[in-house]
């Protein structure tokens, strides 16, 4: 049953075509349109660019995509019913399984028929006058909405191709962030790969087994953990399914939100035989144990990151039999975790292949793509397919891309010029009524998604009827409040090693993006009693039709 109040009351200023638009079919997009649609009564206009739902699950297709948090955990929560049902076959679910569960998860909830899709965002406009947004689509029309909710996601726009001359190769070119919806067979061709980040680090085994010969391009080396997948068989299910309430409730008290052994206070407290104890059974325990549940200290203390840099750095010398391959496949420029660190699959072992070449770009640039492949300062590599796995404009790039403009016709992009400037991570200032879900400065980039996701959807949904039920018009970030949390997110940042490191958690990756810190990094427990209080001071931080609230 949804709730009591009435929608169409005195607290919608002028009448709109639906109480709220969101934006995106992935998890928070289907989330949302259950939350408001089915919960809260509301008027419901979503909007995918997309064929269908499943958000980077309906994008990122290429060979070896796969979720790095466990699939019992990387799944809803707000369902007893739907986690009964689910049946997981593996420990850390592929692409087309997770694309299958949301496909699952729209159906039995009857989300589709909310959802307009192949429909991109092109621009949203706040009408001062009568408090309302105005969103355009790229079929050329318009609708307006009382609120709007962006479901974007920070990975969902890809990083733009900088390379010269790729309208001119022969060969074919993919990128792993728009994956083709047919297979791509790699059998018999020689493969060109741009990119040792998580994507490359999943595909590469993967292309390797197929290829006649792979040429892999590696800018930067990133330290890779063995994920150590497996059959989920139906004994474990059950057992899970058995206690589901008590893996929830220690998940969204875990640092990342998985419900992990707490780690050990110091890794400078152990002997270097104790210590290696702990990363072997860490290491061979796969997934975020090796930074969840090793040491507290990894990410704050440089010695103490040092020691698990050196451990990895041996794991790959174990596994890499040529000594010059695996010493370019070893960081050495950041501290372990201050990347989110990808896992992988027999990725190491990809390169003892005869058919499979590592490229240093770092040392020879890549200068150009050509008719028959790609040119770097010191030689020419032939190609028949060349694959990009270059990363994405994470964080501000989704939102940046939707067009939108706040009052007095504020445009996001200037408002943002120097950076993300949010509340919370959820809203910000200038921008009334508009939810940026997931969005920069959150705990998103180092929280498991999903029970991310639910935190944020019900937060936007909670401050939607505690308007709705108090006849409210609009809702707007204080500057005062999104100046603090900016202040409080640099310095929590400050007591860590992130600062220390370039990567997309601070613009590094894309050429002309403003270098800034744009997560919260004090971890899931921390932000999740952040938002709390804030909830439990009359939404502090917010103005509400005028009033001040905090």
């Amino acid at each position: 049953m949804g709730s009591e109040f009435n929608t169409k009351s005195a607290s919608r200023s002028a009448a709109t075509d639906h109480d709220v638009v969101i934006i995106g079919a992935g998890f928070t997009g289907l989330y949302a349109v259950h939350r408001l649609r089915d919960k809260l009564n509301m008027r419901v206009q979503a909007f995918e660019s997309g064929s269908g739902v499943g958000g980077t699950w309906f994008w990122n297709r290429y060979p070896g995509a796969r979720c790095d948090f466990e699939s019992i955990h990387y799944s809803f929560s707000f369902s007893k019913e739907l986690q009964q049902e689910w049946k997981w076959s593996e420990r850390f679910a592929s692409q087309p399984e997770i694309l299958e569960y949301l496909q699952h998860v729209a159906t039995r909830f009857d989300l589709e028929r909310s959802f307009q899709f192949n429909t991109q965002v092109t621009a949203m406009r706040w009408n001062d006058v009568n408090n309302y947004w105005t969103v355009e689509t790229d079929d050329g029309k318009t609708c307006t909405a009382r609120f709007v909710i962006s479901g974007v996601g920070n990975l969902s726009v890809p990083k733009e191709q900088d390379f010269p001359g790729a309208e001119v190769f022969k060969g074919d070119i993919y990128n792993t962030g728009r994956w083709p919806h047919t297979p791509v067979d790699f059998t018999g061709k020689r493969v060109g790969i741009i990119g040792t980040g998580a994507s490359g680090i999943q595909a590469i085994p993967m292309i390797a087994k197929r290829a006649k010969h792979l040429t892999v391009f590696q800018r930067t080396p990133n330290f890779a953990a063995p994920l150590r997948n497996v059959p989920m068989t139906d004994e474990e299910m059950d057992d899970v399914r058995s206690r589901y309430d008590e893996l929830r409730d220690a998940s969204r008290n875990n640092f990342i939100g998985a419900p992990y052994e707490p780690p050990q206070e110091s890794a400078m407290a152990l002997s270097a035989e104790e210590r290696r104890a702990v990363y072997d059974r860490y290491y061979d325990g796969g997934g975020f144990r090796m930074l969840a549940s090793t040491f507290q200290d990894l990410l704050i203390d440089r010695a103490a990151n040092d020691t698990v840099a050196d451990y990895l750095r041996e794991r790959i010398a174990e596994r890499v039999q040529d000594p010059a391959v695996a010493e370019l496949l070893s960081p050495r420029d950041h501290a372990y975790g201050t990347k989110r660190p990808p896992f992988e699959s027999n990725y190491y072992e990809a390169f003892n292949r005869d058919n499979v070449k590592l490229v240093d770009v770092k040392k020879n640039p890549i200068q150009c793509i050509t008719e028959k492949g790609v040119c770097t300062e010191d030689a020419e590599y032939e190609f028949d397919v060349i694959v990009l796995a270059t990363g994405f404009d994470a964080f501000t790039g989704p939102l940046l891309n939707l067009g939108i403009e706040g009052r007095d016709g504020l445009k996001l992009s200037e408002r943002w010029s120097d950076g993300p400037k949010t509340y919370l991570g959820l809203a910000a200032h200038g921008f009334p009524n508009l939810f940026m879900l997931m969005g920069p400065q959150s705990a998103a980039a180092i929280y498991n998604n999903p029970l991310a996701i639910e935190d944020h959807v019900e937060f936007a949904s909670d401050l939607i009827e505690h308007m709705q039920k108090n006849a409210f018009t609009t809702f707007e970030v204080s500057a005062n409040a999104e100046a603090e949390w900016g202040a409080h997110i640099q310095e929590v940042a400050s007591h860590t090693l992130f600062p220390t490191t370039q990567s997309a958690y601070n613009g590094a990756n894309i050429p002309g993006k403003p270098r800034v810190l744009m997560i919260y990094v004090g971890g899931a427990p921390a932000y999740r009693k952040i938002c709390a209080d804030v909830v439990e001071a009359n939404y502090r931080g917010f103005d509400i039709t005028g009033k001040r609230r905090g």
